[in-house]
């Protein structure tokens, strides 16, 4: 592929598409430190509220799938463009919505619409750049990925201070009109395939359960899980949908995913890695905020600035893995970079509210970087035996699988920290009588502490909340380690592909 004759414009091409990627996973997060914002605004419950967050998760994960088939049928530019005028339109109007029905409903069109961003910009990424300059190009694709969800609390966090929440959906207007120019005068169409059929069933049942499997995981928390005959329903309809799918796809002449996306070795096991790191990049954001506000203390524009280095360490470690790419194993680098992570959450489960600052962000950057070295050349290794004809699905495919692991991440967490600080809470406190010695250390401690009394009872479950909640965030970091054991194994099975010899032209 030459740069002057196959794809004439290609970095202007590649600046908008990250333009779009990043506009889109900024919004994923943005909208979380507005939502107390918007339910003093309208009038809402905290319940009510969350849906804010909810219905863009789920119109998102459902509209990924079908993606790559509209790519096709309709060609990839004209689905690109109509997907941003739809974001940004909707953009503006959940800026301008006046009421908690009319913000939701604006919410999930906004998700439909995003669904096919990120998809679109890898696979127009991975088209446009030869194999000698793919590690490059995912490079780029990467950081969209990752520095959105992480850029999100902080500009939400300064935009709703400085102006109003409304503004963390009217940011998009700007960068929206410019990815829409970009891609209108530089990028070429796709031809569209007109003769191509749509499995209304496949897609109805994978929407099902996509869907069903999100309402349980952002409901559960609140509802208690399988105490509650609602939570129940919707694992039943979630696991009968991913069912039928998968007889469906193994039975029908035309699935709604090709089966060879599953026969690639390279693509399956590319597709449970972004599953695992997915679920972790995401999960540690949502501990850390109320970590930094609620333990350390942080004002919540500090605690969002705190985050901040994870970004720089993503930022450096893409760029070190795209040169590493090709003269390195792909595998060996993914391999670092998951023993790094591991390492950065061992020593995020050690911290305390004590924690020094330099010691805090210098674990955040190190784990900003080991994701970078998972998602740069993991990325690429997806793709290498996948047929081109199949990078259109396998995109939208792997997004999917991104966007249920962040959720099943995040879900896991909070389960297991609320689990947590209640199960230690009541180990801590059964030690606690008047007859403890510490209790009887002096009469100021004894007076202050005495757990007969109301104050000294109350003094003490303050106390005991605290340590019990420091030690559920230490065993949640704990448990996430686990993440990459999986990964680490599928490494054994994934094929090195060996680079291709370069055209004349190639570059």
């Amino acid at each position: 592929m030459s740069d002057s004759t196959a794809v004439p414009n290609r970095g202007l091409i590649t600046a908008s598409a990250m333009l779009a990627m990043l506009m889109q996973t900024l919004d994923s997060t943005i909208a979380n430190v507005a939502l107390p914002y918007m339910q003093g605004s309208m009038a809402a419950s905290t319940d009510e509220v969350t849906w804010v967050l909810t219905s863009y998760v789920i119109a998102a994960a459902i509209m990924t799938a079908p993606v790559g088939w509209m790519a096709r049928r309709f060609g990839r530019k004209k689905l690109f463009i109509g997907a941003l005028i739809g974001f940004t339109i909707t953009s503006m109007m959940c800026g301008a919505a006046q009421t908690l029905n009319q913000l939701v409903g604006f919410r999930l069109l906004q998700g439909m619409c995003g669904a096919a961003i990120a998809p679109l910009s890898q696979a127009t990424m991975l088209d446009i750049y030869p194999f000698s300059k793919r590690a490059q190009a995912m490079a780029l694709f990467s950081m969209g990925v990752t520095l959105g969800p992480i850029m999100g609390p902080t500009l939400g966090g300064y935009l709703t201070d400085a102006y109003s929440w409304r503004f963390v959906f009217y940011v998009n207007l700007p960068f929206g009109i410019l990815a829409i120019l970009g891609l209108l005068i530089f990028m070429k169409e796709t031809p569209a395939q007109d003769n191509l059929r749509f499995s209304w069933y496949g897609f109805g049942i994978l929407a099902l359960g996509c869907g069903s499997l999100q309402l349980m995981l952002d409901r559960g928390q609140e509802l208690d899980w399988f105490s509650s005959a609602e939570v129940i329903t919707e694992a039943v309809i979630a696991a009968l949908g991913f069912y039928l799918f998968i007889v469906h796809m193994f039975t029908s002449d035309k699935p709604f995913l090709a089966i060879a996306l599953f026969r690639d070795r390279n693509f399956s096991a590319g597709m449970v890695m972004v599953f695992c790191v997915s679920s972790v990049m995401l999960a540690t954001a949502a501990l850390l905020a109320p970590y930094l506000q609620n333990l350390a203390g942080y004002p919540v524009y500090t605690a969002g600035w705190a985050m901040a280095p994870r970004g720089l360490g993503t930022i450096m470690s893409m760029f070190l893995a795209s040169r590493l790419g090709m003269k390195v194993d792909q595998r060996k680098i993914m391999a670092c970079g998951l023993l790094v992570l591991g390492w950065a959450l061992y020593e995020m489960s050690t911290w305390t509210p004590d924690v020094t600052q330099e010691q805090m962000m210098l674990t955040l950057v190190l784990q900003g970087f080991s994701i970078g070295l998972v998602f740069n050349p993991m990325s690429v290794m997806a793709y290498t035996t996948l047929s081109p004809q199949l990078r259109g699905e396998g995109t939208s495919l792997q997004s999917l699988a991104r966007n249920i692991g962040s959720a099943i991440g995040i879900s896991v967490t909070s389960f297991t920290l609320t689990r947590g600080v209640q199960t230690t809470h009541a180990e801590i406190a059964a030690g606690i009588t008047p007859f403890n010695r510490v209790l009887q250390m002096g009469d100021y401690v004894s007076r202050t502490l005495n757990p007969v009394t109301r104050h000294g009872a109350a003094l003490l479950d303050d106390m005991i909340n605290h340590q019990a909640r420091i030690i559920a965030y230490n065993n949640d970091f704990r448990l996430m380690i686990l993440t990459i054991v999986p990964p680490m194994v599928l490494l054994l099975f994934m094929r090195r592909h060996v680079r291709p010899v370069a055209a004349a032209g190639d570059d």
